[in-house]
């Protein structure tokens, strides 16, 4: 079983089209602060960002964001933060995101999103970490994305072991189980047989 203390969230920092994605990351962050696991996010007060921030603080949650000087302004920083920490590049927020983290989830967002959720999935197969990630699929959000994935399976590029490393479900409460229930492989699957 996997200790969650905080788990890291990505989210867009725009609403979306359906007011039931703004449900579902509320529903998540009020869901982790009740079980007293933390939040590290990207920072902003906009969009589902924001939703996910002030959904776990008023449940009482730890709330850590994470800015870029850049966008501190553009992503309209979230001021109402314990904790905001400003770097100096996305890179640094990335990885400063992946070290305060024992879990990745991400919820609906743009290409942000999309593009922070595959390099921890890449670090999963490479084996610079072993947390679990997963997707919260709000009214199938993700479907697009998962059917990319069995594509790339079913043609060699993407080994089953590595697909099942992506946890998916459309509930808060039972994403959560699933990330505490995950057991990290003892080695990347990449390892265990030679390329061809």
């Amino acid at each position: 079983m996997t200790e969650l203390r905080t788990v890291c969230l990505y989210a867009g920092s725009l609403d979306g089209a359906r007011p039931s994605y703004r449900a579902g990351a509320e529903a998540l962050a009020r869901t982790l602060a009740e079980q007293g696991i933390g939040v590290v996010y990207g920072g902003g007060r906009a969009g589902l960002m924001g939703a996910l921030a002030d959904a776990a603080l008023a449940a009482g949650g730890h709330v850590t964001g994470v800015i870029p000087e850049q966008l501190r302004d553009r992503e309209r920083a979230h001021t109402g933060l314990p904790d905001l920490r400003v770097v100096g590049s996305m890179h640094e927020r990335k990885q400063l995101m992946a070290d305060l983290s024992d879990a990745f989830v991400a919820l609906p967002g743009g290409i942000g999103t999309l593009e922070e959720l595959i390099e921890v999935f890449t670090w999963a197969q490479l084996g610079v970490h072993r947390c679990p990630l997963g997707v919260l699929n709000v009214e199938g959000y993700y479907d697009g994305l998962l059917a990319f994935l069995d594509v790339a399976m079913a043609e060699g590029f993407l080994r089953e072991g590595t697909r099942a490393r992506l946890l998916v479900d459309d509930d808060p409460e039972r994403l959560v189980a699933q990330l505490r229930a995950w057991k990290a492989p003892d080695t990347p699957e990449w390892l265990g047989r030679a390329e061809s």
